[in-house]
């Protein structure tokens, strides 16, 4: 039998994303390119992890907004909105599983760009959102971060959260994306790996009265 997307090879493997048997060849060639690999092919799996993280030194400075500095201790201080936005993420992936990195990094860069003006120079600026998976996305992190700062003032008597701390979030997140994604079309790389590495992943304030408590955002 031949390879079902080159008809010439040997067939020597099922590819789930087409149904049908294809050849190594095909199969490293086309994968998460023209082949929608689903998370769980085995194949997918062992070449993730022969996979070394990209370098943010090998991405253009403008793809991961190098101009911004997100210290260390701004996110031990800010855990909570960090997996309030990690956890939004992999709550839309598990809601569409045919979500892809690469609408999960426009969705970051459109709003990291937003907040940039915002907080350069006081402008509200939105950029055009394309495709209804990344405006999705979009509307999901706003609602988030409108819920976040009404519970602060609710259980502090105050809002904290500023402006420059939301585009550190959204930039060390961008960030995060940019090295983990493998960079082709159908890449799910780094949405697996936000799933796995904080699958219980939850936004939460701690009460102005009680630090040690915290306080779940749904």
């Amino acid at each position: 039998m031949s390879c079902a997307i080159c008809n010439l090879r040997k067939e020597k493997r099922f590819c789930p994303a087409v149904h049908g048997r294809i050849c190594p060849q095909c199969c490293g060639e086309q994968r998460e390119l023209t082949l929608d690999c689903p998370s769980d092919c085995v194949y997918l799996q062992q070449a993730r992890q022969r996979e070394e993280p990209r370098r943010l030194e090998e991405i253009p400075a403008e793809h991961w907004f190098a101009a911004v500095d997100v210290p260390e201790h701004f996110l031990r201080e800010h855990e909570p909105l960090l997996l309030g936005i990690w956890h939004t993420l992999t709550r839309h992936y598990a809601a569409d599983r045919t979500l892809a990195d690469r609408e999960v990094i426009g969705a970051l860069t459109n709003m990291a760009k937003s907040y940039q003006t915002l907080v350069g120079s006081g402008l509200v600026y939105e950029e055009a959102v394309p495709g209804l998976a990344q405006q999705a996305i979009t509307d999901a992190l706003r609602q988030l971060l409108q819920e976040f700062r009404e519970l602060e003032q609710k259980h502090l008597g105050h809002t904290r959260l500023k402006d420059s701390d939301v585009l550190k979030a959204l930039v060390f997140t961008l960030r995060l994306a940019q090295m983990h994604t493998s960079g082709r079309p159908f890449s799910r790389r780094f949405l697996d790996f936000v799933r796995e590495q904080f699958p219980d992943a939850q936004p939460a304030i701690a009460t102005a009265d009680d630090p040690a408590g915290r306080i779940i955002v749904p």
